[in-house]
């Protein structure tokens, strides 16, 4: 049996990411010759195939599978070896990445972050974009390999991870005030016939069921459906626009004084939000103070996040 080259493993890895030879090629800055030649030999010394070869790239086969799934904690592990061992003589300094969508990093961190640059000057807390969540971007099983800290709305099912719950996000259906005067006393969402009219901003056809998601997959069944868009900002600036109706974060649709809620969490529906570390870094301070940090602000913007604003 041919022995194994351990760095074979990360041009297996780089070719079951982006399922073809010339994308590995360009990541690992080799020519496609190079990612064929180290698959085969890795083949060879596990005796196995570890992919089908089709047009449309390369696909894992049930072996490969197996492989990547064995790989994939190694590979998290060791490309974050270096920051790890930085951090474990930094004390409470040094960069913590925090992974959170658009509209928690906007609504929820963002308003809080010169408090902490002031309050922590040698801790650099970065805010890193990930796409919404709510569209299933396999936020329980993803693990925190380039971040530190991640923030989602699914809890997680995998990975040495400590988690906490933070709250709900909720929901409501908002409508710009000009056309909510119009709605006599406002819509029957329990009453399909009289929504047939009424323009709808729906979500991405590929977002999850979740909350909000599934109750405007049901009312979008008898309104008049104009558009949709994933992300929060998007709807909620057509709706300022007075497109239609949509579903929207309370925290963020009750700070605009020209909307109007036409229906709560009670009937839209809420997300959960989870506050992910990996366990061998929540032990560093700088690390434990952001976490800190992130916990006690969602606290003070409880009432907001849950909708009971008032409005």
């Amino acid at each position: 049996m041919r022995r194994l080259d351990w760095d074979d493993l990360r041009f297996f890895l780089a070719v079951a990411s982006n399922g073809s030879l010339s994308a590995a090629a360009r990541e690992l800055t080799v020519n496609t010759t190079t990612v064929l030649r180290r698959i085969a030999s890795l083949e060879e010394a596990l005796s196995a195939r570890l992919f089908d070869r089709m047009r449309s790239g390369y696909h894992l086969t049930q072996e490969g599978l197996v492989l990547q799934d064995l790989l994939v904690p190694v590979d998290q592990r060791l490309s974050s070896l270096q920051r790890d061992f930085q951090a474990a003589h930094a004390g409470a300094k040094g960069r913590v990445k925090v992974s959170a969508s658009e509209t928690v990093s906007g609504t929820l961190l963002a308003g809080g972050m010169r408090e902490f640059a002031d309050k922590y000057p040698d801790i650099e807390m970065s805010l890193l974009n990930e796409i919404s969540q709510i569209q299933g971007i396999s936020g329980q099983n993803a693990g925190l390999r380039d971040v530190d800290l991640a923030i989602r709305t699914a809890r997680p099912t995998q990975g040495d991870m400590l988690v906490r719950k933070l709250g709900d996000l909720a929901y409501g259906l908002y409508a710009h005030q000009d056309r909510a005067a119009t709605l006599n006393e406002g819509i029957e969402i329990t009453s399909p016939e009289k929504l047939a009219d009424i323009p709808l901003i729906g979500f991405d056809e590929d977002a999850l069921p979740t909350g909000p998601v599934w109750f405007l997959s049901r009312v979008e069944k008898t309104m008049m459906l104009v558009t949709r868009a994933a992300g929060d900002r998007a709807r909620l600036q057509m709706v300022q626009e007075n497109m239609g109706l949509s579903a929207l974060p309370c925290i963020m649709a009750d700070a605009e004084p020209e909307l109007q809620k036409i229906a709560g969490p009670e009937m839209v529906g809420s997300l959960e939000l989870w506050l992910l570390a990996r366990r061998d870094l929540a032990q560093f301070p700088h690390v434990r103070t952001v976490m800190d940090f992130i916990i006690a602000r969602v606290r003070s913007l409880r009432p907001s996040l849950s909708g009971n604003t008032g409005k």
